[in-house]
């Protein structure tokens, strides 16, 4: 893809992870959130991209369009929505 850094390398393994509870594998453990959350199905312009960060009550990590993101092992990312019409 072409928004994904240029100088990242597959490292040889795949990485699981998970976006809003679906299961996905990659060997390239930097990404931008755009592209993740097209991995997703997902409209970057619409949608941010969010990592749960701990295991009990986690916290949320916010990363917006081109921001890179370090994938790890078990990682749960979200979509989080930026806007929405209000009824």
């Amino acid at each position: 893809m072409a928004d994904k850094p240029s100088n990242v390398k597959p490292i040889g393994r795949r990485i699981p992870f998970t976006i809003d509870g679906k299961a996905y594998t990659t060997d390239k453990p930097t990404q931008r959130a755009s592209a993740l959350l097209q991995l997703a199905g997902l409209d970057p312009k619409t949608f941010d991209l969010g990592e749960l960060v701990g295991k009990e009550r986690p916290s949320t990590k916010r990363f917006v369009d081109e921001e890179l993101v370090e994938i790890h092992k078990d990682a749960r990312f979200i979509s989080i929505r930026e806007s929405a019409p209000v009824a």
